[in-house]
């Protein structure tokens, strides 16, 4: 594998290879019937290869993400309110413009692509009156990969830079409140509030020993701490990231508390560490979960009734977890995390597999509730089996949780200089 240089910088050439000229007609402009109304939507032109977006007042700023099945490109526009009309579908490239209220300070616009699109050039008018971007044709691999990238800032003039940028994540499913009266784990790394905050999860602890190999007298919380420690001073050492660890000792959280610290600290990426058990002690390898409501596999809707029944102690359930909860609403804002989560879970096998062996089925699905914090990219990774005498001898050695360490930093680093290289450098989101 050829080795990459992390300095942290964007290439903008890289990001825009592919561009095909896209012809097909306008496809709406609508004014608002209450013209003056601040940073109201007034229209969507699409024309070309451009789309623009206009408002009766100055707006603060935009993001924008690409969405699969079916192919979408959603906004986010800061100090934006929706229009009163509706919008009409638009012409070959586009099948609909649709737009919606994310929160008091938030508008979305959706355009139903007709085929894949990337976004190039996204930038806002001088008088933040209007934003556009180019919408490139690509093939149906490359607007996959594109999915997984996240977000992307539009670049603003040099005043609207200047001004502080809000957090882009919203909330608008009903979730648990984030870990109250739970102390905030120390922030470690890099001091640059800037760099990307990696939060590591050791899975289980306290009363909750989790999987043990009674053979050789490991237990699950020991090996996932261990490995979360080694994970925090490899990133610890690179001075690339800012990391954290919901817990540091022997001590229990309950689920939800362990995303909660997450998103209390604002996390970018979070990743709960585990190790798997099997009543067949042949099996080992690594595996990455990401959520889903649906397992993918009967091994996998096993794994999400033993993890989630983690908060159950003598019968009383600590989470407190209600129904709505547990079968959480995955909306716009849950499903870019989704799809962020996946991504990273593939590159994670692909950087870590030079140190830990895996599974061939690695990456799998299921509805764990330690991955639902809906605003935060989360992968549950099973680094191997602790019920198998190899698997169990590597995770509690200090070469094999050095090895761990080494190739989930290598994906964390290349994760977050992938997203840095598609926002070409820039600031926020």
């Amino acid at each position: 594998m050829s080795s990459m240089k992390f300095g942290w910088t964007a290439d903008r050439a890289a990001l825009h290879k592919r561009r095909m000229s896209l012809s097909f007609a306008l496809a709406s402009m609508i004014a608002l019937s209450a013209p003056g109304i601040a940073g109201g939507i007034a229209g969507v032109i699409v024309q070309d290869d451009r789309v623009v977006v206009r408002f009766d007042d100055r707006v603060n700023g935009a993001s924008a993400f690409l969405l699969d099945t079916p192919r979408r490109i959603a906004l986010d526009i800061d100090g934006a309110q929706v229009g009163r009309n509706q919008f009409a579908p638009g012409g070959s490239a586009v099948a609909a413009v649709r737009q919606g209220q994310l929160n008091d300070d938030t508008a979305r616009v959706v355009l139903d692509l007709v085929g894949p699109a990337t976004v190039g050039q996204p930038q806002i008018a001088a008088d933040g009156k209007s934003l556009s971007f180019a919408l490139q044709g690509v093939t149906d691999s490359r607007f996959r990969s594109e999915v997984g990238r996240g977000r992307m800032r539009f670049g603003a003039p040099a005043a609207m830079a200047a001004r502080p940028q809000k957090r882009l994540h919203s909330i608008t499913v009903p979730i648990p409140p984030s870990a109250r009266g739970v102390a905030l784990p120390p922030v470690e790394g890099s001091r640059d509030g800037a760099r990307p905050l990696v939060v590591i999860d050791a899975g289980h602890g306290g009363h909750d020993p989790g999987a043990v190999n009674k053979e050789q007298g490991k237990r699950e919380k020991d090996v996932t701490l261990a490995i979360a420690q080694a994970i925090r001073d490899q990133l610890v050492k690179s001075g690339r990231v800012r990391v954290a660890l919901t817990r540091d000792d022997d001590k229990y959280l309950i689920l939800q508390e362990r995303y909660g610290i997450a998103r209390k600290l604002g996390a970018d990426l979070f990743i709960s560490i585990h190790a798997d058990a099997a009543e067949n002690t042949q099996a080992q390898g690594a595996t990455v979960y990401t959520l889903s409501e649906t397992a993918s596999d009967r091994e996998a809707a096993r794994l999400a009734a033993r993890e989630n029944k983690a908060d159950i102690l003598n019968g009383v359930n600590l989470g407190g977890q209600s129904g709505d909860v547990s079968s959480i609403l995955i909306d716009l804002t849950q499903r870019e995390s989704l799809n962020i989560s996946a991504s990273f879970a593939r590159l994670l096998q692909r950087e870590a597999a030079p140190y830990v062996p895996f599974r061939s089925s690695y990456h799998r699905f299921a509805s764990l509730m330690v991955l639902k914090a809906p605003d935060t990219p989360s992968i549950l990774f099973e680094t191997g089996y602790i019920s198998n005498a190899d698997d169990a001898a590597f995770l509690s050695s200090r070469e094999g949780q050095s090895q761990i360490a080494r190739g989930v930093a290598r994906a964390i680093e290349v994760h977050f200089a992938r997203k840095l290289a598609m926002r070409g450098g820039t600031a926020g989101g």
